[in-house]
């Protein structure tokens, strides 16, 4: 063990002890220690425990641990820190200006835990709450944290998105130089399935090893994406395809296909030659899940995918289905294999787009932890084309946040009156996202609650439940006659957080039972419901609602990527409630406010 290993243990004790608020003096002999051990020159390992403690700096504590752990590999007070510290918070050690003292502060303050739940909090605006954190120690954090992120081998579609389209354009112009056709690449895989998290960048592409390794040697690919190692993969069983992959140290890797040319020498790429055929081909085989894909094949395209392929004649893609004998399914609906059995009787919808959203529902302003005023996140809905604004703060128990006090809710609800005048036709609507409480409860007595046009119900505190606990918490609140949409229905954080266990059967059931609305909610780090769930939803007649949960202008435009999930899920229009006009929004507020008065008069 180096002197830099056991210098390491001592820091990971002394923090954790300063996060556990133990006492200074240890806290600085271990400190002290860390830089001691760090800088001697003799190996520790080949020192005795009388010659460790002969060196200045080196206490009696300090040379028993280290005697302790070059014995056993382990230090039991650290074991011990270590167990009673949630391994989220032990991580946050390792991003760099997030020390203990801040670290303790966010965890005892506002119960953060990992880094996901720090990354959302600083998109809420909630560290800027805390004392002694300005918005410049927020940003800090938050730049620090996607910097760490952004080193490990999952990414979101979000933070992906700019780096394949201008690494995709890139690779297109590269293949299109000495007059050759534009069609030598084409993208694939997981990106194009617009999943929510992405492992790697895919392209089939008829250009060779030797073209691609001088696309990037170009200066702005090298500055886009700066290639670390190039590993190539050959078929065994055919000679004529191959893998290239690309890796980056801070970016996901690059997967390129490769399809040999030479059985077509002689032969352009254009729409009717053979490769592009076989492009075609190898595309669609990496534009659908595993078990679709496998379907297919078992279904339809025998005895060989390749054989059926070639026997079928020439076509493009979009003739593809055609030739299958079932009718087109969209890339992004490629997932699973019953769609392939709705396919084959009847033509599929169109999805949903961005451009059917007509209000923005579910989003904060500076009454709770938004960054903007109520009127600076209205104009800017309504200057992006939106019919209204259904403003949804946080709710009291959410004190973390600025929940709303109901003083402050009468203070917002008249703001609210007043710019409705001014911005007409534009409508801001009253709403709010309520706390479900530890037992299902909302957040407020039902006076409250009826003054408001919508009421979104989230749980946001006591997130370790199992799956009994979660689904009676959440079906209580569900069953509130004041719950107009469960928010973000599983808690999860995409790569940060998984979100507590339901048993989505009874979720879904309840609300159908108790006509309650689905958020499907846009932040790209939530992305909850997870699209695999809204197929049942729909099925059950559950309408969705894409809801960009912003906390901010730019938040507005995370609408997009809950439309991207919306689409894989095959949702249209009319199965969303942020598509309704606003016409149909005062409508339907009106029939809830009925339902609920008359239940309120019945009881």
């Amino acid at each position: 063990m180096t002197n830099k290993e056991i210098s390491h243990q001592f820091k990971l004790l002394a923090s954790l002890m300063e996060l556990h608020q133990e006492s200074p003096f240890k806290i600085r002999t271990y400190q002290n220690a860390v830089r001691t051990i760090e800088k001697f020159a003799r190996p520790f390992k080949d020192m005795t425990p009388q010659e460790m403690l002969e060196i200045p700096g080196i206490g009696s504590a300090v040379g028993q641990k280290t005697s302790e752990l070059l014995t056993t590999g382990h230090i039991k007070v650290l074991d011990q820190f270590i167990e009673k510290t949630p391994s989220g918070i032990i991580e946050m050690l390792g991003v760099k200006g997030l020390g203990p003292k801040k670290i303790e502060i966010i965890w005892r303050e506002l119960g953060i835990e990992n880094l996901g739940e720090l990354l959302y909090a600083c998109e809420e605006n909630r560290l800027m709450l805390l004392k002694g954190f300005g918005q410049k120690t927020q940003d800090n954090i938050k730049a620090a944290i996607l910097f760490f992120q952004d080193q490990k081998g999952q990414f979101l579609y979000a933070q992906v998105e700019s780096l394949a389209h201008e690494l995709d354009q890139m690779l297109k112009t590269a293949s299109t130089e000495n007059g050759q056709p534009a069609n030598r690449i084409q993208m694939a895989g997981q990106f194009i399935r617009q999943l929510p998290v992405i492992e790697k960048l895919e392209w089939v592409t008829t250009l060779n090893e030797t073209e691609l390794r001088a696309v990037f040697t170009n200066p702005d690919v090298k500055k886009l994406y700066p290639a670390a190692a190039f590993i190539r993969t050959e078929d065994p069983g055919n000679p004529s395809l191959a893998w290239l992959e690309i890796h980056s140290d801070k970016l996901p890797d690059l997967s390129f296909t490769l399809m040999s040319t030479e059985q077509s020498k002689g032969v352009t790429c254009g729409e009717d030659s053979p490769i592009e055929h076989r492009m075609n081909q190898q595309a669609f085989l990496q534009n659908g899940s595993p078990a679709f894909i496998e379907a297919v094949l078992r279904k339809y395209a025998k005895p060989s995918f390749s054989d059926w392929y070639t026997q079928n004649g020439t076509f493009t893609p979009a003739d593809l289905f055609k030739k299958l004998g079932i009718h087109f399914i969209p890339v992004p609906q490629r997932e699973f294999p019953q769609i392939l059995e709705k396919a084959s009787k009847e033509i599929l919808p169109p999805p949903i787009q961005t451009s059917d959203i007509k209000g923005i529902i579910h989003c904060h302003s500076r009454y709770s932890d938004g960054g903007q005023t109520l009127k600076e996140m209205a104009l800017a809905a309504k200057e992006k084309g939106f019919e209204y604004l259904m403003i949804s703060d946080h709710s009291k128990s959410a004190g973390y946040a600025g929940g709303l006090q109901p003083d402050r809710i009468v203070e917002q609800h008249a703001e609210i009156d007043q710019l409705n005048e001014q911005l007409a036709p534009f409508k801001i609507f009253k709403s709010i996202e309520s706390d479900i409480l530890r037992h299902g409860d909302l957040d407020y007595p039902p006076e409250i609650l009826q003054s408001f046009d919508l009421v979104i119900a989230s749980v946001h505190s006591v997130l370790k439940m199992d799956q009994n606990d979660a689904t009676a918490r959440l079906i209580k609140a569900i069953e509130h006659p004041f719950t107009h949409i469960l928010g973000h229905m599983t808690g999860r954080l995409l790569l940060s957080r998984q979100g507590y266990p339901l048993d989505m059967e009874k979720i879904l059931d309840a609300c159908k039972q108790n006509n309650v609305v689905i958020e499907l909610n846009a932040n790209p780090r939530r992305l909850d419901i997870d699209w695999r769930h809204i197929g049942q939803a729909l099925d059950r007649g559950i309408r969705i609602s894409i809801d960009p949960d912003a906390h901010s202008i730019a938040g507005l435009d995370d609408i997009r990527y809950g439309v991207l999930v919306a689409q894989k899920a095959g949702v249209t229009p009319a199965q969303n409630l942020s598509s309704f006009s606003l016409q149909q929004m005062e409508q339907y507020i009106s029939k809830n406010k009925i339902k609920i008065n008359i239940s309120f008069a019945g009881g």
